[in-house]
Order: C-alpha cells, then structure tokens, then sequence
C-alpha cells in the first residue's frame, strides 16, 4: 500500500482507526504472556495509541513504529510529553521515558532492533496491510525477533468480497500459513462485534469477528 495513503489520512484527520481508550483486549490478555518487566515491546504501526502508554505504565520499555510524522508529534503532545529526538538509516527517532517511536517505514527497521524486542503488540498493522504486503511485513519483523518473544496479535474477520480495506479481513487459514516458521500463533478469543461497527454494516457486510492470538517465536 502506498505510505501516501496513510500520510494522508493523518493530514485529513480521517483517522477513525484511532480508539480513544486503551484497547480492552490489550488489557485483559496482555498479563497472560509473562513478559518480564523492563522489556522492549515492539508496536509496529502505532499511530498516536494510548496502548503505548499503557504499556509503558505497566513497566515495559515500548518502541513504536509510525510512518506519520504528525501521528507521532500528536502522541507526545497529547501526553504532554517533550521527546528527544535523533536521526538513524530507520528514520527519526522520538525519545521519553520508556516511550520510543520510530518515525519511519516499518521495513526499514534493523534486525539489530528488532533482535532487542522481547514482546510484540500488533493490533493495527497487519490487517493494514493488503495481502500482497503481508508475507513480506511476517518475515521482515517477525523472523527477526528473538528467541522465546512473546506477543499478542488482535485481528478482523470478515467475508473480503463484501467490502475492501483497510482495514483487511485476515482469516485463519492465512495467520496459520503466515506464522508457520518461527513464530507459532494460538487464537485465545474471537468475539462477533459487528452489531457495534456500522461502518462495516453499512456496507453490507454480513459478519465480522475480532480475533486475538498469542504469540511466540521458537528457538
């Protein structure tokens, strides 16, 4: 997908993908990966989310990663927080507390970086992905991480035919075919929620599932 896409849906303000609460799922299965405090945690497509802070309020070290210069500048401003910043080969880096974002492509982040992170929390950015995009995004961040990286993965799920994305409709069938070298994924819920979304009603779309899976790469 073009960057120009999501740079302008920044621009417009037509970011209704962003929730204004931390999201629930985040907190009930977070506690369940027994994620060492002082970890990296990895949040690929973060936008201006309030699960950053959420989780670095749990004591996680979070680095971010978002292709929007003013999705990253509304996060910290929002937060009354004043980042330091650097610039790397990844792009510009926002730095406070325990708060990290990459301001930047997602496939341009390192394996050293990656390597670092002992958690993921992916809940906006492969179902921001077309199809065609989500094999190569698996294997660039997700091969990288390292042993024993645990995370959790928030999906959609719905008949693709009857309307286009983003954001996308990523079956199972196609998180098991993604995840099947060294990152294993393990649905633990998956709720109808289609009464509560009217865009997607509105659409004609006859259902529509969210769905969470544990994640943990193998030796």
């Amino acid at each position: 997908m073009d960057p120009e896409f999501w740079l302008g849906r920044w621009q417009e303000g037509r970011t209704n993908f962003h929730q204004d609460q931390v999201m629930p799922l985040l907190r009930k299965h977070w506690a369940n990966l027994q994620i060492s405090i002082g970890s990296q945690v990895l949040v690929p497509l973060c936008g201006k989310s309030l699960d950053l802070a959420w989780l670095a309020a749990q004591g996680y070290r979070v680095l971010g990663v978002e292709l929007s210069p003013l999705a990253v500048q509304q996060f910290f401003d929002e937060h009354d927080l004043t980042p330091l910043r650097h610039e790397s080969s990844q792009g510009q880096h926002y730095v406070a507390g325990d708060i990290e974002i990459i301001c930047g492509d997602i496939f341009d982040l390192t394996a050293q970086t990656l390597s670092s992170c002992r958690g993921v929390y992916d809940r906006a950015a492969l179902i921001a992905l077309p199809e065609s995009m989500r094999r190569g995004y698996v294997d660039h961040v997700y091969n990288h991480l390292p042993e024993d990286c645990k995370g959790l993965l928030i999906t959609l799920d719905y008949p693709q035919e009857q309307m286009s994305g983003p954001p996308f409709s990523v079956p199972d069938s196609e998180i098991q075919a993604l995840f099947n070298h060294r990152t294993r994924a393990r649905e633990v819920e998956r709720l109808d929620i289609l009464q509560d979304e009217e865009k997607f009603k509105a659409n004609g779309v006859t259902r529509l599932d969210t769905v969470v899976y544990q994640l943990h790469t193998s030796p």
